[in-house]
C-alpha cells in the first residue's frame, strides 16, 4: 500500500473511532510509531505510523482538548 493510501486510512480510522465517541486515553511513542487508546467502554489501541495521521491526529486532539 503507497504511503498516501496507509495515511488516508488511518486518519479515518481516527475520526471513525471518535465520531464513535471515543476518547482518547492513552498516547505513546516509540521507533515503529505512535500508538493510541482510545476508550469508551472498552480500550482500543491504534497504531499510526505516518507522518501525515499523527498530524491528523494531533489536530483532532487539539479540538477534543478545547471541548473540555
Amino acid at each position: 500500500m503507497s504511503d498516501y493510501l496507509l495515511s488516508v486510512d488511518e486518519m479515518e480510522q481516527v475520526s471513525d473511532y471518535l465520531e464513535k465517541g471515543f476518547k482518547v486515553h492513552n498516547v505513546y511513542e516509540n521507533l515503529s510509531g505512535m500508538f493510541v487508546e482510545f476508550e469508551r467502554k472498552e480500550v482500543v489501541c491504534l497504531p499510526i505510523l505516518t507522518a501525515d495521521a499523527r498530524k491528523y491526529f494531533a489536530a483532532k486532539l487539539q479540538e477534543q482538548v478545547a471541548e473540555v
